[in-house]
């Protein structure tokens, strides 16, 4: 029996990259949603909450009054409030962004602890539309294009 006609062999090819493709979107698919991490807002945590460790991300506000540090001077307590008044506890080891305060907006990155308390690894601190520069904090507009403007002389 003599070998496949060159438009058999071309079928064969297609038909073959086309499994080859789909294996490999199979297995992309597969690893990455180990890796997914989702959101969740405070009031989803407390009426449906993620398996103890899977790592999920919390968003919501920093209540007010609720920050603060351990005797160890490094671990962070504070309470992220939701649109509803749902709150969840959350602990972070490490060093708190600049912009992370009572009031503000934060993303934290983590897993909820067996005990409730969402152990963060990482924190994103929000701002308002209203941020300014620390340098800048004080100053009139004017007297802020004016340093601006200074600091671009001989830039260009």
């Amino acid at each position: 029996m003599s070998a496949l006609k060159p438009k058999h062999q071309r079928l064969v090819l297609v038909v073959v990259a086309l499994i080859a493709l789909i294996a490999a979107g199979l297995l992309a698919a597969y690893a990455l949603r180990s890796q997914a991490s989702y959101f969740y807002l405070p009031e989803q945590m407390r009426d449906d909450p993620p398996a103890i460790g899977q790592a999920v991300r919390l968003g919501g506000m920093v209540e007010a009054g609720s920050l603060a540090t351990d005797a160890d001077g490094f671990t962070l307590r504070f309470m992220v409030t939701g649109s509803d008044g749902a709150r969840v506890p959350v602990r972070f080891a490490g060093i708190a962004p600049d912009l992370f305060v009572e009031g503000s907006g934060v993303v934290a990155e983590g897993r909820l602890g067996a005990d409730g308390t969402f152990v963060a690894d990482n924190l994103l601190a929000k701002h308002d539309e209203n941020y300014v520069p620390r340098e800048l904090e004080g100053m009139s507009q004017l007297q802020a294009a004016e340093m601006a403007e200074d600091t671009t002389v001989g830039l260009e």
